[in-house]
């Protein structure tokens, strides 16, 4: 959808993004910190561009994901993935996944698909179009480049129910409480920018 937006508007709303400490992360966070759960990707480096393969531009499936053993006491965990420079007041919300067994590990290409109800390792929840499933990065041409969180939380048994396909507001209040360590993996997309391409120095335009 904001593929549409007209490249002299992208550029004109450069400053306008939401903001990294608006992240569900951020609010996670307590004064005496937040332990860190190891998560990475074997599609992308933390910091990296998405390969276009995840975006709106290409297939628009969502990435592989692999972390680390979660701290004693994780009952589950969750995931959030938010654009923290979407042009909006609250980052835009690509993907909502909720009760992933403790011990799983990763999670698949692709794997973050509408489910309805959920199935018995996850529920899929809803993003920013009140729709389930992965929402491919789609940022306006020219607004710059956009950073993708994808925030993994270790929960304990004590996390609240945010009910079938969950949004946002209702699965961090469900984990409000109950987070016992979080990961967090940065890719970034934009359209109209130069990128890295071919020989070092050399850059093409997105």
């Amino acid at each position: 959808m904001l593929e549409h937006v007209p490249a002299w508007l992208g550029k004109a709303l450069g400053d306008v993004r939401a903001g990294m400490e608006k992240l569900g992360v951020a609010r996670m966070v307590t004064d005496s910190g937040l332990p860190s759960l190891d998560l990475s990707s074997p599609a992308f480096a933390d910091g990296a561009r998405l390969p276009e393969r995840f975006t709106a531009d290409g297939a628009g499936v969502s990435p592989p994901l692999l972390w680390g053993s979660p701290p004693a006491g994780t009952a589950h965990l969750a995931l959030l993935v938010e654009d923290a420079d979407a042009p909006a007041p609250q980052p835009l919300v690509h993907a909502v996944v909720w009760g992933l067994p403790a011990d799983a590990g990763r999670l698949a290409e692709g794997a973050v698909t509408a489910d309805g109800a959920g199935t018995p390792d996850r529920d899929v929840g809803r993003n920013s179009y009140f729709r389930e499933g992965w929402l491919p990065p789609d940022p306006p041409t020219g607004h710059g480049a956009h950073r993708y969180a994808f925030q993994l939380f270790a929960l304990d048994a004590g996390a609240g129910d945010p009910g079938e396909t969950p949004g946002r507001s209702a699965m961090l209040d469900a984990m409000a409480g109950h987070v016992l360590a979080a990961g967090v993996l940065i890719g970034t997309y934009s359209r109209g920018e130069a990128v890295p391409a071919g020989p070092v120095g050399a850059a093409a335009t997105a």
